[in-house]
């Protein structure tokens, strides 16, 4: 019999006031059901709110260093766990061990990260303009944080996102992907038996319309942070937007990495096999699109193919698979209508381009790895984000067609380029309309201290990781102290001297 999970409100696991529930499914296996989950709804949220907001004038006292300890030792659990978590991760949404592995070990990661930024939560002192007067700016936290999160890295995204908000001193209300509600609980016992106090960090289960939206639209949620679709995220900004929260939103992507007439040609095959097949294609920056030079694109498109019929697509938990399922069967259904728009807009399709079935695919939502050739810029599939293991083949004859042709679309998340000409990589550097830019490698990899997120439509400005996440969770209070032991009237006072 499948376990039944619950919500986290206040250090209490409860479940939802409906009583209603969901099913989490193997995408590998669809008979098998994982667990049931709280269908959550407003009143659920309102319920982790009230808690939130109460821990916060709480926590927001306790010394930042101290609160970084404690996401120390939620690295060391997560550390101890690793393997079972990577396992557990892989059953729920369908990754590869060897993916699922890295999410935690990114989690692993982020925490001992923002366990420093807990004793390096820098302000600024700076002259005044005034004798006997002192000025400085320092952080401040902001309040109760509402986490959305998607399901294709369900460890690392939330760390990314809950791990700062933390450490600056801000309480949280959790949503997870619905289809990955398991990793998430796990991530939320680790955090409890580190340490966290009751109602610091706030678990609640169900979709997005009744728990998501009810986080963003709460008066007492004071900051959003959102991954996820730009259709979802457009909504979410207008929303918040009438209460003027604070915002951070990590959307879509449609990536492309370039391949010049110079390239290690070996290497950049590994860099796309990886980049467009790995995670089945689910990232925000998986390599959606190769843009390969006119010298070079015969040869390189032979050396793909016979690479892309290497690749195994089966279970992830089995040893020697490098591609696992998709997450659902809608999302399935979605690569295969993106398949049919590229050949119906006149695409062909090089290799793949049908949905696994029969023997160890027969229960899971499994989809071949698939090239599209013949691909121009103005296609669908050359500007759509497909999130799947489907790759779109353009050619070019320059640097600068190659640029172009990666900037047409509205995303600007990830990019990449292969060369060994120094001009070329530099040009891309400066002229790819991306947040990230990767030479000689693919368009994944982000490191968990540095800034990850995107320009256009693939977010609003802000950024995860790194230091400039921190930039989002807390907010700026200038101070200053005149011990000149008379009124001083700052512009006035300094008129002419």
């Amino acid at each position: 019999m499948a376990k039944t999970f619950q919500n986290f409100i206040n250090g209490t696991w409860v479940n939802a006031k409906s009583g209603k529930t969901f099913e989490n499914r193997n995408p590998a296996n669809w008979a098998e059901v994982l667990g049931t989950f709280p269908s959550s709804s407003k009143d659920d949220v309102d319920e982790a709110v009230k808690a939130a907001r109460a821990a916060f004038e709480r926590w927001r006292l306790v010394p930042a260093p101290h609160r970084g300890d404690i996401l120390r030792k939620v690295g060391d659990l997560m550390t101890a766990r690793k393997d079972e978590i990577a396992r557990r991760m892989t059953r729920e949404m369908g990754k590869v061990l060897l993916e699922t592995r890295g999410d935690v070990q990114e989690g692993i990661d982020t925490a001992y990260y923002a366990a420093t930024e807990g004793r390096r939560l820098f302000g600024h002192t700076v002259p005044s303009e005034l004798p006997n007067k002192f000025n400085m700016a320092m952080r401040m936290p902001i309040g109760v944080a509402g986490i959305i999160t998607p399901w294709n890295f369900p460890m690392a995204i939330p760390t990314w996102k809950i791990f700062p908000a933390l450490v600056c001193g801000n309480t949280v209300v959790f949503k997870p992907a619905s289809d990955t509600p398991e990793t998430a609980t796990i991530l939320v016992e680790i955090l409890a038996e580190a340490g966290i106090p009751e109602g610091v960090i706030n678990l609640v289960h169900g979709g997005g319309g009744a728990v998501g939206m009810a986080i963003v639209e709460h008066p007492d949620i004071d900051l959003v942070s959102f991954t996820g679709s730009t259709s979802v995220g457009k909504k979410i900004a207008e929303l918040a937007g009438k209460s003027l929260k604070r915002v951070s939103l990590e959307l879509g992507g449609k990536n492309a990495q370039i391949v010049m007439e110079d390239a290690n040609l070996d290497l950049a095959l590994d860099g796309v096999l990886w980049g467009a097949f790995g995670t089945t294609g689910q990232r925000c920056t998986a390599t959606s699109r190769l843009i390969l030079h006119e010298n070079i694109y015969d040869k390189f498109l032979s050396m793909l193919v016979a690479g892309v019929k290497k690749l195994r697509v089966g279970d992830g938990l089995k040893e020697g698979t490098h591609v696992g399922p998709l997450v659902n069967e809608g999302q399935r259904e979605v690569v295969e209508e993106y398949v049919k728009i590229g050949t119906d807009e006149g695409a062909t399709v090089l290799h793949g381009g049908k949905r696994l079935s029969g023997g160890e695919h027969e229960k899971g939502w499994f989809h071949e790895p698939t090239i599209l050739v013949n691909v121009t810029p103005d296609m669908r599939v050359a500007r759509e984000e497909i999130f799947g293991p489907v790759l779109s083949v353009l050619k070019v004859s320059s640097v600068e067609q190659a640029i172009e042709v990666s900037n047409n679309t509205k995303y600007g998340l990830s990019s990449s380029m292969y060369t060994q000409n120094i001009g070329y990589a530099y040009t891309a550097i400066r002229d790819i309309k991306a947040g990230i830019t990767y030479i000689n490698s693919p368009t994944i990899g982000a490191e968990a201290h540095m800034p990850f997120g995107g320009v256009k439509e693939t977010g609003n400005g802000h950024r995860e990781g790194g230091w400039t996440v921190f930039e989002f969770y807390s907010e700026w209070k200038t101070v200053y102290i005149d011990y000149s032991g008379k009124l001083q009237r700052a512009q006035i006072d300094t008129e002419g001297t």
